[in-house]
Formats: structure tokens, C-alpha cells, sequence
């Protein structure tokens, strides 16, 4: 398997001489192609500004993160922004789809940013669609659809330019169990059929249910690991319950 994701000794901090808190503390590890990573933690454990490094949103303080050998770190704010545009994909928890476009249209955006033509950019989105079950809302305004197409129009947009690595912060944050079961369903395809690699942040087990490997953060650093392999997803959620317990966060927001 090839390395996708390198963080190497990543460090952040915020604020001055003063009042400095250390948000993410010598963090090292490695994410191959095609893999399904689960980010977890309590509140402040540093896994959403974690994440924020890695979508290039935020900037370390020292330390590495390579994606497709591209070191970030080193990266212009031009090049930064042309790198988070052209090779990643993000799912957001409140879709972010414009009302006045038409499912088609929302996910041909990123297409036309990269001035794909207009055939190319057919041909992509009903191949996507078909595998997501979602033609028959390409013609359907956001207002139109159900919550779950949504969340596939979503989906759908975020892997049509085939990008190197799909990021999501808690985005079942906001969904009841049924919702959440769609939606995790749909991050499922995603890695399987188009063999996407996936980073979730999430505070719920069984949102990290899905994912093949967990990483638990706990003031800023790597505290565990847990493997998926050949357990069942029972099996596998009993494990991320155990550690989670361990490391005493609130269970109410892990069952």
C-alpha cells in the first residue's frame, strides 16, 4: 500500500508569551491509499485542529504533513489554495449546497473550477450518481430533495474530482440515528466503490464504527490506536467503547 498521508511531529500552538496552549503536541502518523480513518477524542483533545492542519486550513507550528509528497508546510498561499482545491474533499455537516442550483449543477462546481469540459463533466456526474442512486435528483433544486439525497448530492460532489483524501468533521454531529445511518452508509460507498481515502472526525462510536482504524487523541496527543482488521463492526464498536471509557469521555456522547 502507498503512503497518502505523512504527519510528521506536528506541533501547534495559539495564543502569545503570555497564555500559549498547545493544541496539538508532537503528533506523528501515517494514512495509506484508500484507507477509512476514524479521528477521535473529548472536547479539546486537539482532533478538529488536528484536522484543520491537514485540510490546510490551519497551519502548524512546526512539523510536516505530506500529502501525494507534497509537503504542506512548505506550500505559498497560492499553492495552498490551489492544493486544497484540486486534491481534497470535504463534507461538511450542513451540506453546503446553494439552493439555486440544481443537484447537478452543486456538484458540477468543482469540475468548472478546474475547467473541465462540459461533456467530460456529464459523463463524471451520472457515472457518480448511478453509484450513489442519485440520478433522479440531478434536476432537483436542494429544497426539493430528502435529507439523505442531500447528503449524497454532498457526497457526490466532494469525490467527482477524484481527490487524494476526503475530509469530514463530525458529520453526523447534527442527525438523528436513522439520518446518521444513511449518511455513514454513503461514507461506506465512498471507500469502498471508489476506494476513497476518508478522514472522519467524530465523538461517536458508532459513527467510527464504519471507519477501518481509529486514532485517540487526548491533550493534543496520540493516546491509542485500534485496528478494524477482520473483527466485526459489533466487535469493533465495543472496542472504540472501551477505549473511549478509558479515557473518560462523556458516554452519552459515544452511545
Amino acid at each position: 500500500m502507498n503512503n497518502i498521508l505523512e504527519v510528521k511531529n506536528i506541533e501547534k500552538y495559539y495564543g502569545n508569551k503570555g497564555n500559549i496552549t498547545k493544541a496539538i503536541d508532537d503528533i506523528s502518523f501515517e494514512i495509506n491509499q484508500g484507507e477509512f480513518i476514524g479521528i477521535m477524542g473529548s472536547s479539546g483533545s486537539g482532533k478538529t485542529t488536528l484536522l484543520n492542519c491537514i485540510s490546510t486550513i490551519d497551519s502548524v507550528t512546526s512539523g510536516h504533513i505530506l500529502i501525494d509528497d507534497s509537503d504542506l508546510t512548505e506550500l505559498s498561499n497560492k499553492k495552498l489554495s490551489k492544493f486544497r482545491r484540486d486534491k481534497l474533499g470535504f463534507i461538511f455537516q450542513d451540506y453546503n449546497l446553494l439552493d439555486t442550483l440544481t443537484g447537478f449543477e452543486n456538484i458540477a462546481i468543482s469540475l468548472t473550477i478546474l475547467k473541465e469540459s462540459p461533456e467530460i463533466i456529464e459523463e463524471k456526474i451520472l457515472k457518480v450518481s448511478k453509484k450513489l442512486g442519485i440520478e433522479d435528483v440531478l434536476n432537483k433544486y436542494p429544497y426539493e430533495m430528502s435529507g439523505g439525497q442531500q447528503q449524497r448530492v454532498t457526497a457526490a460532489r466532494a469525490i467527482i474530482k477524484d481527490p487524494s483524501i476526503i475530509l469530514a468533521d463530525e458529520p453526523t454531529g447534527s442527525l438523528d440515528s436513522k439520518s446518521s445511518k444513511v449518511l455513514m452508509n454513503t461514507f461506506s460507498k465512498l471507500h469502498k466503490e471508489f476506494n476513497a481515502t476518508i478522514i472522519l472526525v467524530t465523538h461517536d462510536a458508532y459513527t467510527a464504527s464504519y471507519t477501518d482504524r481509529i486514532l485517540f487523541l487526548k491533550d493534543g496527543k496520540l493516546f491509542n490506536e485500534i485496528i478494524k482488521g477482520k473483527d466485526s463492526q459489533k466487535d469493533y464498536f465495543k472496542n472504540i467503547i472501551e477505549v473511549t471509557s478509558f479515557l473518560g469521555g462523556d458516554m452519552d456522547n459515544v452511545i
